[in-house]
């Protein structure tokens, strides 16, 4: 099964992509159309969607190689509003960085077609240059200029502004990203978090329609990139700031991000929300890229007006309507199915008659990830407490604990 996504408003193709009933999770907002209305909640004027900001629609780039032609993208198609931080998340190779290039104007596309704030950037010949198009970029290497110091680099593009203008931009700038002491240094004289950071405020300064940012966190340690993560997205919404960033790190998207698309082979296989994502992917290539978890094989029964999955470690209810819709979609004339269990979806218990045996443990500070083979041989992952410090080898007793059930298509291969 594959589902790309389609030109148009956030979240108007992908949205009923594992079933047309399928709701919205708790807590996550409707998602419609930018020509359409939400249903005012209190009897007041509805509110009408803003438009988007960055529309992308049917691109497809081709780069020449010794080998002949190669197709880098496939009809790539998603849309930001303005404030959203959106991502493409994918593996090496997928294409992602090459869109980030093209939005930029640094690649032109075959075809397809690129909006930014209602203005088109591609036609052809007259395609807009890339410094005309009001872009602002964070490359993977932070690419500061070593000659300048901090405020020459931050004040480096907005030298059409007054000097009291220009000063006082850089100073709010390098407030915001924490860093009001260190105008006079140079780039070698800060560590890679400042430099990032100065990286940061120098694409803010001229206040860009849109921020692309390029792994940004790379070059970073895991714990300053996690703190970073979380303080560009509150920067970002406190400039009021369109940003689209390209990763191959799935913890990264979801701290930064409001829209994720994962993307393999030049095309995006989803784009929603992280919690969407994560909890109701709509291909197994999805479900296997983001997050862990495992597939185990099932048969969907009914009974008694009630749905539910049969597996080896017990059965499976199925409550919500949405899931009920996906696992008669999926099922064979034989009821058969795949279901996602998730590290989250199984717990620990020691009165259930289930036992599975530890073949595998992770430490991860408050948490075990234990893996566990059933009787059958068919291997789960489990997030226990890490007071619960079981030994390798010892039978366990675990059940199910999963708020909705996902399934897939036997015949799903995969792919995202």
């Amino acid at each position: 099964m594959r589902i790309d996504a389609a030109p148009g408003p956030v979240g108007s193709s992908h949205d009923d992509a594992r079933g047309p009933d399928s709701p919205h999770p708790v807590g996550e907002p409707d998602v419609v159309a930018a020509d359409r209305v939400l249903p005012g909640g209190n009897g007041q004027t509805p509110d009408r969607v803003l438009e988007p900001m960055l529309s992308v629609a049917g691109l497809r780039v081709v780069i020449d190689t010794p080998q002949g032609a190669l197709e880098v993208l496939d009809d790539l198609s998603f849309t930001l509003r303005k404030g959203e931080i959106g991502c493409l998340l994918g593996p090496s190779g997928c294409g992602k960085t090459t869109a980030l290039r093209t939005i930029a104007g640094f690649t032109q596309p075959a075809a397809g077609e690129i909006l930014l704030a209602g203005r088109r950037l591609t036609t052809g010949r007259d395609a807009v240059a890339a410094e005309k198009r009001g872009v602002g970029i964070v490359f993977q290497d932070f690419a500061l200029f070593p000659h300048l110091s901090v405020t020459d680099n931050v004040a480096f593009g907005l030298h059409k502004r007054t000097r009291s203008e220009r000063d006082a931009r850089v100073r709010h700038l390098l407030e915001l990203v924490g860093l009001p002491d260190i105008g006079r240094r140079f780039p070698h004289e800060l560590s890679g978090g400042q430099q990032q950071r100065v990286a940061l405020a120098r694409a803010l300064a001229p206040s860009p329609s849109l921020l692309l940012l390029d792994e940004p966190f790379s070059n970073l340690d895991p714990d300053l990139r996690e703190r970073l993560a979380m303080d560009l997205r509150e920067l970002l919404r406190k400039e009021k700031t369109t940003a689209l960033l390209v990763t191959h790190d799935q913890y990264e998207a979801f701290a930064l991000a409001d829209r994720v698309g994962v993307m393999q082979a030049g095309r995006i296989a989803q784009w929603d929300t992280p919690y969407r994502l994560y909890h109701q992917p709509a291909t197994r290539g999805v479900a296997d890229f983001v997050g862990l978890g495992v597939f185990l094989p099932g048969r969907l029964i009914h009974r008694d007006g009630l749905s539910s999955v049969e597996l080896e470690l017990g059965t499976l209810p199925i409550s919500a309507r949405g899931d009920q819709a996906l696992a008669g979609a999926s099922a064979d004339l034989r009821g058969e199915v795949v279901v996602l269990l998730r590290p989250d979806d199984i717990v620990h218990d020691p009165s259930s008659p289930m036992r599975a045996v530890i073949i595998r443990k992770a430490f991860r500070g408050a948490q075990f990830l234990y893996t566990l083979r059933l009787p059958s041989g068919t291997e789960l992952l489990a997030l226990v407490p890490s007071h619960h410090d079981h030994a390798i080898g010892e039978a366990i007793g675990v059940r199910f604990a999963a708020d909705h059930v996902v399934t897939f298509s036997r015949s799903d291969d995969g792919d995202c």
